[in-house]
């Protein structure tokens, strides 16, 4: 066997995963302009020899995620996952039994390659019920003091509770616009950094 060490430069970059919904994949903003391509943008920056897989699905529940990831982590055998999922469970009122049970095997599946894991909370409309919405928000922070995973606590935060908030969104009022994706960013980087 050659144990030659790789000339540098050569040696392959550390991954991070982004398995996320349309809050993540650009959704009905310009190409390149939304908080994973400024996330890429700010590590070749800061951290060239980290790479970013964008692997977010427009309109993906957990259950979604759960069954795309195992393959995903064989393939790109990420040092970070970023666990970007839940809302479209909670805009179908799905129960968050198994929303919770989908993360929860998500988060295993990381730990089981060694990749260390930020889930990225989220936050729904009182309309739901205020029970739902509780227990929804909660249960992010629950599971990530669970597992000790990274956490953000509400992945628009400075956006949907902004005073100008109707105008953060595109005219759908579910998907910010393209100027919110940079506090987008700034929400989630500092768990990114924390876990690099």
């Amino acid at each position: 066997m050659n144990n030659a060490v790789p000339p540098p430069g050569s040696a392959p970059a550390a991954t991070i995963l982004v398995v996320g919904d349309s809050l993540s994949a650009e959704y009905g903003i310009t190409r390149g302009k939304g908080w994973v391509a400024l996330l890429t943008e700010k590590l070749q920056v800061e951290r060239p020899d980290v790479r970013v897989i964008n692997a977010s699905v427009s309109g993906d529940t957990t259950a979604g995620g759960r069954s795309r990831l195992p393959a995903m982590l064989d393939q790109v055998r990420p040092v970070q996952v970023v666990i970007e999922l839940g809302g479209n469970d909670a805009l179908r009122g799905l129960d968050l039994n198994s929303t919770q049970n989908n993360l929860e095997a998500m988060i295993q599946a990381c730990r089981a390659v060694n990749a260390r894991v930020v889930l990225v909370g989220m936050q729904i409309p009182p309309n739901y019920g205020p029970d739902y919405s509780a227990k929804f928000s909660a249960m992010f922070a629950n599971l990530a003091k669970k597992h000790q995973t990274g956490l953000v606590p509400f992945f628009l935060k400075g956006i949907a509770d902004a005073p100008d908030a109707a105008n953060q969104f595109q005219p759908d009022r579910i998907h910010p616009r393209e100027t919110a994706h940079p506090r987008m960013l700034s929400n989630v980087w500092p768990e990114i950094k924390k876990n690099l």
